[in-house]
């Protein structure tokens, strides 16, 4: 599904360079769940944007199926991230003027779908989701569970092959946390791709790949079969 080869990103600070991946190459394979650990700093957000194509490498090259993603407009990769992935953050990332229900419809209106489509889909969702009698409250309305469920219901509005979640679990007491590692996994049952990044070492296990990284490289990738999924 994907394969990156030798990716490396840097940002310039002025007058020194800060270099945040270093030649990095991975395979991810459709329908598997990968998880992404290392230390503060060793480059674990920063493949998570690229794989979400919210950042481009520096170097080395990208391929998501046959398309070499470094080639494309920046119109063709907004496609491709609307239709085709969804994302999970820690801090749950709804807009705050809108209800759960409208945030969910989002992503449904920007690649296009008529209101009537948009406002099923959502509900649908949500429902799903377990927020049925929820979907009009506002996000400061919700608890941390519940903003993360709305987010994942968001997410999915486009029914993605890819889910990429940035330590979904990180602002959640364990129980809630729990609910959400349940959510992904069911999801990843049903073959959805999951790229998970987490600073837990439990919920690392949980993956069926692990990818640890050091100073923006890649120092070891532990392999669990079909693991928790």
């Amino acid at each position: 599904m994907i394969t990156l080869e030798g990716v490396a990103k840097s940002y310039d600070l002025g007058a020194s360079k800060l270099t945040a991946l270093k030649g990095v190459s991975l395979s991810i394979k459709r329908g598997e769940f990968v998880t992404i650990m290392g230390p503060s700093g060793s480059g674990k957000s920063t493949l998570l944007h690229i794989l979400g194509i919210l950042d481009t490498p520096s170097s080395g090259s990208y391929r998501l199926e046959e398309y070499d993603i470094t080639t494309l407009s920046d119109t063709a990769l907004s496609r491709i991230r609307n239709k085709h992935f969804g994302f999970v953050f820690q801090s749950f990332n709804l807009f705050p003027e809108f209800n759960a229900l409208e945030n969910v419809e989002m992503p449904l209106l920007y690649a296009g779908a008529g209101k009537a489509a948009r406002r099923d889909r959502a509900r649908q969702l949500l429902d799903e989701m377990g927020l049925g009698e929820r979907m009009f409250h506002y996000p400061n309305m919700l608890s941390g569970g519940e903003q993360q469920r709305v987010a994942i219901a968001r997410a999915l509005a486009n029914n993605p092959t890819l889910i990429l979640a940035d330590e979904p679990t990180g602002n959640l007491p364990s129980d809630k946390g729990e609910e959400i590692m349940q959510i992904l996994e069911e999801l990843n049952r049903n073959d959805v791709t999951i790229v998970m990044v987490t600073h837990d070492p439990e919920l690392g296990k949980r993956g069926r790949k692990t990818v640890h990284l050091h100073d923006g490289s890649i120092e070891s990738i532990e392999e669990r079969g079909n693991g928790a999924a």
